[in-house]
């Protein structure tokens, strides 16, 4: 194979876009397949084009329900929203078995009956004699080729008769002209003994019967691109234009997997992170803008196409992925969070009953946070009993203090209850009993929260409430 960095063909298209996103459903939907629909998607929202979604079942052994709703719920968070299908292959047998019967019948496929332990001696052979181990083409038929006598005892398989000579060339949308000799590929079976069709067969006449113009996916299926193309060919179809994008990889510069951490997309929201964060952190993976970083959907569709897509790996980092969290979580409508917040913070024991307003706690909470379960963890000091540290209450509710804590709580009873008329009132406190405000603000927190670190306390003060305060100060003054 060869490739070449040379201009390829220009992205902006003259016809209707139609883009698919086609994962096989063996396990969750990972990142790099996530961002591969992402890319797909705003390609085709970026022309008024269609976004297809297609959902390649046929390896029964490892295609599971519960692979298929990860991916669907995983489209869903990210808010993917595809126009046509999902569509199925193993609910397509039928075409795929009409498009192989009518390619036998055309000579561009045939019927093997070389048994795999047959093919495993061929290639053996080719192996040894330093050859790349191959399909030795034994039941192609050839002009003037007499053909083995058919075993009756098995069932063939059917192959794509490959072009021996010459080469299949594309100008990938992302990697630049690629040229690979036809004689570097073998016959490929394109159907099992059983009939059923296998993934590259299938993919082609997807893409064909779909009317698929542009196919972005990783790099990972770049060998599988020229079997496609000469599929095609031999069909009569019309080429889509290909663009393989480069892969993930971990802050270690190795291949995205478990150990890196999460890696499938549904992993996320129970983190804590938001989707339209997610999809950002995404689209800047591989793809650029400029010096933008932070940009909405609505930008991020009008400015893609795939003349900036990177020809090398992007690395994940965790670190960059929560500061733009941070940055939509402080844009969020707070009772948005709440609505997300809530379900944790009752499993940890939260109590509502006469508690501040969990939206207004997040107002207060969310600037600081990098995932939404930050917020939940913070929120738990305005939504449980306080018990403070009684060593550190020995330690910061000394002799000198009480006095100040005893003329604090006697003017609550009066001051206007908003975090404007408590910060003065408190710096009448400190000043009439000669405190600087962490000799005073300690204990005042200890009693109040339980903890001795919180946001700005008048603003924490305000939340809790005139009676809250005076009720949670009372033990600690009789």
């Amino acid at each position: 194979m060869t490739a070449s960095t040379s201009a390829s063909t220009p992205t902006t298209p003259t016809g209707k876009v139609r883009t698919r996103f086609a994962p096989s459903p063996t396990g969750y939907l990972h990142l790099g397949g996530a961002r591969t629909a992402l890319f797909s998607w705003a390609f085709a929202r970026h022309f008024g084009g269609t976004f297809v979604l297609r959902i390649e079942d046929t390896d029964l052994e490892r295609s599971t329900p519960e692979a298929v709703q990860a991916i669907i719920d995983g489209m869903q968070w990210l808010g993917l929203e595809h126009d046509e299908g999902p569509f199925y292959q193993m609910r397509r047998m039928d075409r795929y078995r009409e498009v192989i019967a009518q390619m036998l019948k055309d000579g561009t496929a045939y019927h093997c009956y070389s048994s795999p332990e047959e093919v495993e001696a061929m290639r053996e052979r080719m192996r040894a004699a330093g050859d790349k181990p191959r399909y030795d083409g034994t039941w192609r038929p050839e002009g003037g080729k007499t053909l083995p006598p058919v075993p009756a005892d098995r069932k063939p398989v059917v192959r794509f008769k490959n072009p021996l000579d010459g080469d299949v060339s594309w100008d990938d949308v992302v990697k630049g002209n690629i040229t690979i000799s036809n004689k570097e590929m073998d016959d490929l079976v394109i159907a099992r003994p059983d009939g059923t069709p296998t993934y590259n067969f299938c993919v082609v006449v997807d893409d064909w019967d779909m009317q698929i113009t542009h196919v972005i996916r990783g790099d990972d299926h770049v060998n599988n691109t020229p079997r496609q193309i000469n599929i095609l060919k031999a069909l009569g179809a019309s080429l889509p234009l290909y663009g393989h994008v480069p892969m993930i990889l971990g802050a270690d510069g190795e291949k995205l997997s478990k150990r890196h951490g999460a890696v499938s997309v549904m992993d996320y929201p129970a983190q804590g992170y938001l989707p339209e964060a997610m999809l950002n952190y995404l689209a800047r993976l591989g793809w650029s803008h400029g010096d933008e970083e932070v940009f909405s959907m609505a930008q991020f569709c009008e400015w893609f196409n795939l003349d900036h897509l990177s020809k090398s790996p992007a690395q994940f980092n965790p670190e960059k992925l929560a500061w733009i969290n941070n940055h939509y979580i402080k844009l969020a409508d707070n009772e948005r969070l709440a609505t997300m917040v809530k379900p944790l913070m009752e499993q940890d024991g939260a109590d509502f009953n006469g508690a501040p307003d969990l939206a207004k706690v997040i107002g207060l909470l969310k600037e600081r946070a990098h995932t939404v379960n930050e917020i939940g963890v913070a929120a738990m000091l305005f939504y449980r009993k306080p018990t403070p540290d009684a060593a550190l209450l020995t330690q910061h509710f000394t002799d000198a203090v009480k006095p100040a804590l005893a003329d604090f709580a006697q003017r609550c009873a009066t001051v206007e209850w908003n975090k404007e008329s408590l910060a003065p009132m408190i710096k009448e406190v400190l000043a009439a009993h000669t405190l600087k405000m962490p000799q005073f603000a300690m204990p005042l927190r200890l009693m109040v929260t339980g903890q001795l670190q919180t946001p700005a306390i008048d603003a924490v003060l305000e939340l809790f409430g005139r009676e809250a305060v005076i009720a949670r100060l009372q033990p600690y003054l009789v």
